[in-house]
């Protein structure tokens, strides 16, 4: 059984999706060392700013009102292979751009944001550019038991691709090939 989620926000706070830029990294790194602390997966400044720019337009910030809610990275990879935690990405120009699969690296929502709805923003977010940019798998490696969230929102589990080492002893590496739909409107991100 499917849960719906209910945007639970208040009305006079826009939700907004939007490209990362320089002064939300103090706020990404928080948001990522309080999800990912406790499970030892924590990256780091350099390791996540790197997969930024590897692929500045796959990844994105979501805003509550004025306030930094969540944010989400994905990057150009071969499918079946993942970032490894403790390096970060190589030059930006060495980056994997001719992949027709886009690997959702990172998703969080800030902690008391949660369970309302928000991250659907920036999955909507990745698809629809996923969609623009010709892309025809996203893949990810769900930890800390997120691979029931994501088997809810069609990924698979991909056995071939074995347990990612370092990523912790749970994780699943999925993938679902991008839906068709429509194309973002003018002024959408996508």
């Amino acid at each position: 059984m499917s849960r719906t989620h209910v945007l639970d926000v208040p009305a006079d706070q826009a939700v907004r999706v939007r490209r990362i830029d320089e002064a939300d990294w103090d706020g990404i790194v928080e948001l990522e060392a309080r999800a990912y602390t406790r499970l030892g997966l924590s990256e780091g400044r350099d390791a996540l700013r790197s997969r930024t720019l590897a692929s500045p337009d796959t990844c994105f910030a979501l805003d509550l009102g004025p306030r930094l809610a969540g944010y989400l990275l994905a990057l150009p990879y071969p499918e079946e292979r993942y970032p490894d935690l403790h390096s970060p990405e190589g030059r930006p120009e060495a980056a994997p751009r001719t992949s027709r699969n886009l690997h959702l690296h990172d998703i969080v929502v800030a902690e008391d944001l949660r369970q309302r709805g928000l991250a659907r923003h920036l999955v909507d977010a990745l698809t629809a550019t996923a969609r623009a940019h010709g892309y025809e798998r996203i893949s990810l490696v769900a930890v800390g038991g997120s691979d029931r969230y994501w088997a809810r929102h069609g990924y698979t589990a991909d056995e071939a691709a074995g347990l990612p080492a370092g990523y912790g002893p749970t994780a699943v590496y999925m993938s679902r090939a991008v839906p068709a739909g429509p194309a973002p409107r003018d002024g959408e991100v996508g």
